[in-house]
This record gives structure tokens, sequence and C-alpha cells, in this order.
């Protein structure tokens, strides 16, 4: 049984206040000789979106992995070949689980995020190996900045990123695309999957991710879209080979 903890957390406490106004203004309006229909309405609203903030602390549902979006990168990536996988962003160990399937037994696994709570909460090193572990994976793991990481040059052979880029900062996307390149194998492969997001909330075009890995110097090797069941648009699937062919 897997566990991989409460996705924007503080989103859902500040849904649990609206409805705590709601229920509060829905208690008061009886009582009110004025403005009864005005209250009322707003107490709905309030409620409304405080129980659709709710909804979203299940979504993704903190037991289960939807495979298919990880079965598609690993799909792409030469991961039967490989000798060391890097997850960049691991944070409780859903890509690292949802991967583990095309991980050979002898493949060294290292998952990398800095590990605190400001997304998902449960967010730490002790949860991550404990998912991975049930899926049959032993990870490495490395506390560190997807744009500044604590490791070596050119030393993993693949290097992935799922659902993690589109959490940060537009300006320091392509600083942490930079940064997979490097640790990259110059033989290796970089893969990605991303939602058609930045700053986890303005929409961009399916061309962006793509964009965003070629304007850091790599070779896309590969683009593939398919829908995204949680909201409106396709993930999007890049892989690319860390050196520009040109």
């Amino acid at each position: 049984m897997y566990y991989f903890g409460v996705y924007h957390w503080r989103k859902g406490l500040r849904a649990a206040a609206a409805l705590g106004v709601a229920g509060a203004m829905a208690a008061v309006t009886p009582r009110l000789s004025r403005g009864r229909l005005l209250a009322g309405v707003g107490a709905a609203g309030i409620g409304a979106a405080g129980a659709a903030g709710l909804a979203d602390l299940l979504e993704p549902r903190p037991w289960s992995l939807d495979r298919r979006r990880y079965e598609v990168l690993a799909s792409e990536l030469p991961l039967s070949d490989a000798d060391s996988l890097l997850d960049v962003g691991c944070g409780t160990g859903r890509s690292l689980v949802g991967l583990a399937p095309a991980v050979p037994d002898d493949c060294e696994v290292t998952g990398l995020d800095r590990f605190d709570d400001r997304i998902i909460l449960g967010n730490g090193p002790e949860l991550a190996r404990y998912n991975a572990r049930q899926a049959g994976v032993d990870p490495e793991l490395v506390a560190g900045d997807a744009t500044d990481m604590p490791l070596d040059d050119d030393s993993h052979g693949v290097v992935t990123s799922c659902m993690m880029l589109h959490d940060l900062p537009e300006a320091t996307i392509r600083a942490a695309l930079s940064e997979m390149g490097r640790v990259c194998e110059p033989d290796g492969r970089v893969g990605l999957i991303e939602l058609p997001l930045v700053d986890d909330e303005r929409s961009v075009p399916s061309t962006f991710w793509r964009d965003a890995v070629a304007d850091t110097g790599m070779t896309v090797e590969s683009v593939r879209s398919f829908p995204w069941p949680g909201g409106e648009g396709d993930y999007t699937v890049v892989v690319a080979s860390p050196e520009d062919g040109d």
C-alpha cells in the first residue's frame, strides 16, 4: 500500500476555512432582517469554493498511481540498458514507483528533492524511501535544489523529472533543465513528464516544454502528448540527449 502525501494542502486548509465561513454565514442569515438574500448567496458561493478546494486534496489521490504516464515516459527512455537513474523532484516517491517496473535490478537509482512540505504534506526522504522499496527500488536520496544539484557532471545515464518543473517559477525552469543536462552522461537521456502549466497555474501551449528543453542546448529526441485526466490540456513527454547535435 502506497501513501504519497497530500498535494496542495495549504489550498485545502484555506478551503476548509472558507467552508467554516460559509457555515457561520448560513447560521446567521436566518436571523437577519435585511440583506438575507445577499448573505445567503455569499454563503453559498464561499461554500462551493471551499468544497471544490477540499476535493482538490484528493487529486491526485494520496494512495493511488496513474501508471500510464510513467509507462509512456519509460517507453521513450533507454532504461533497460541504464546503469544509473536520477529522478529530479522525486518528492514522496510517486515517480520512483511509477518508473520502477522499467528499471533494471542492477541500476543505481537516485532521487533528488528539497524535501520540504510547501506543496506536499509529509514530503520527506523517509516516505520516498518507503514507497520506492514497496515497488522494489532502493534509492539513494539526496536533498538538493533542482537548479543547483550537489551532483557531479555526467554522473547519470538517465535523468527524469515528473510533474515537478511546472511548480517552479518560470524564470528558474531553464536553469533546472540545464542542470539535468549537466548531470546526464553525454550519451544518456533526459526525460520529462509535464503539465500544460507554469507557476502551477498559468496555462502554456503544447510546445512550451519542447522549446524550453531545446533552449538549454539539448537535442530533443521525441515529444508525445496524451490527455491529462485532472484538468484541461495534455501531459507532455519530452526526451532529449544532453548535448546539442549541431
